[in-house]
C-alpha cells in the first residue's frame, strides 16, 4: 500500500521550544520536491513523546494541509495506553491521514496476547489502514513475528516498521505474512537488505537529510537492481551512522537546521547535538550530496 522512503519528518521548533509553523510548512514542501514517498507526522522522530495532545493532533492537520494529496501522509499516534492511541488514531482520521503507525506499548510490558489484543482493538476502533511499530531498543517490548503473523489477518493492518536492525527479523516476517503484510525497515543501515530481501520501503530518519538520495535508493532496490542501490546506500552510509551519534532525533533535528529549516530548538530532555559531533555529521551530509553552503542557515 505505501511504497520506497518514507520520511520520519522531524518537528521544527523555535529556540523556546515551540513549534515553529513556517518551517515545518517549509520542510514539507522540500520534501514533496524531492521525492519522499510519504510523510510520517508525530512519530518518535517528531518528537511524539513531548508534544501534548493539542500539539500532536495540530501537527499532523497542518502536514496533511500542506501536502494537500501529494503524498500519504502517516500519522504517528501509538501510545502505552490503548484507550489514548485510539483517540489519538480516530483525531488523525479525522483531520485526513492516510494511515496511522501505531509503536508497541512502551515500559508497560505486555505479553504477546496482550500486544494481540491491543492493536486487534484499535483496527476495530478506527478504519485506517495501520503500520505496526517494532522498536524494542526503546521500548522494552518485543512484537514477535508469530503475532505480527496473527495480527496480519486483520485487514486494515497492513504493515509493520521493523526497527530490531534484524534483516533475519525482516526475512521471517516476510516468510510468514507474504502479501498480507508489507514490511519496513526502521532501521536505516538495514534498509538496502531488507528491501533487497522484500521489504517494501523504509520509515527513515537519513531521509530528513537526504530525502532524494534515500528516494532513488529505494527505487533502485525495488527494481531489485542491487548495484545501483548499493552504489547509491554506500553514499548514505556515513549519515546513518552520524545521525545516530546521539539519541534520535538530536543530530537530524541539527543537520535540518543547518539546512535552513528552523533552529536547532528541541524539547528536553533532549538537548541540541554536542559540538564535538557537529564536524561528523557535515561532512556525512556533503558524502550524501547536500552541500550546506547551499542553504541560509547560521
Amino acid at each position: 500500500m505505501f511504497r520506497g522512503s518514507m520520511v520520519a519528518i522531524v518537528t521544527p521548533m523555535t529556540m523556546d521550544g515551540s513549534i515553529d509553523e513556517q518551517a515545518l510548512e517549509a520542510l514539507v514542501g522540500f520534501h514533496i520536491e524531492n521525492g519522499t514517498d510519504a510523510i510520517v507526522a508525530v512519530g518518535t522522530t517528531g518528537e511524539s513523546a513531548t508534544l501534548s495532545h493539542a500539539e500532536h493532533r495540530h501537527v499532523v492537520k497542518r502536514v496533511v494541509d500542506v501536502v494537500s494529496g501529494q503524498i500519504p501522509v502517516i500519522a504517528g499516534t501509538g501510545s502505552n495506553n490503548t484507550t489514548e492511541a485510539v483517540e489519538l488514531s480516530q483525531a488523525a482520521m479525522q483531520d485526513g491521514a492516510d494511515a496511522v503507525l501505531l509503536v508497541t506499548p512502551y515500559y508497560n510490558k505486555p505479553t504477546q496476547e496482550g500486544l494481540f489484543q491491543h492493536y486487534k482493538l484499535l483496527a476495530e476502533s478506527v478504519a485506517l489502514p495501520q503500520i505496526l511499530y517494532n522498536v524494542p531498543g526503546r521500548t522494552a517490548c518485543d512484537l514477535l513475528p508469530e503475532t505480527v503473523q496473527r495480527l496480519s489477518h486483520i485487514s486494515n493492518i497492513v504493515g509493520i516498521k521493523d526497527a530490531t536492525g534484524s534483516v533475519e527479523r525482516a526475512v521471517d516476517i516476510i516468510e510468514r505474512c507474504g502479501d498480507s503484510m508489507e514490511v519496513y525497515s526502521g532501521e536505516d543501515p538495514a534498509t538496502l537488505e531488507i528491501m533487497l530481501a522484500g521489504g517494501k520501503g523504509t520509515i527513515s530518519v537519513t531521509s530528513n537529510v537526504a530525502p532524494k538520495l534515500m528516494h532513488e535508493m529505494c527505487m533502485a532496490a525495488l527494481a531489485g537492481n542491487r548495484e545501483e542501490a548499493t552504489r547509491l546506500n554506500d553514499l548514505l552510509i556515513p549519515l546513518h551512522k552520524a545521525l545516530f551519534l546521539e539519541p534520535n532525533p538530536t543530530a537530524a533535528k541539527w543537520a535540518v537546521h543547518k539546512m535552513g529549516f528552523g533552529s536547532e530548538g528541541i524539547r528536553l530532555p533532549m538537548l541540541p547535538l554536542s559540538e564535538e559531533f557537529r564536524p561528523e555529521v557535515l561532512e556525512a551530509m556533503r558524502i550524501a550530496g547536500v552541500n550546506v553552503d547551499d542553504f541560509h542557515s547560521n
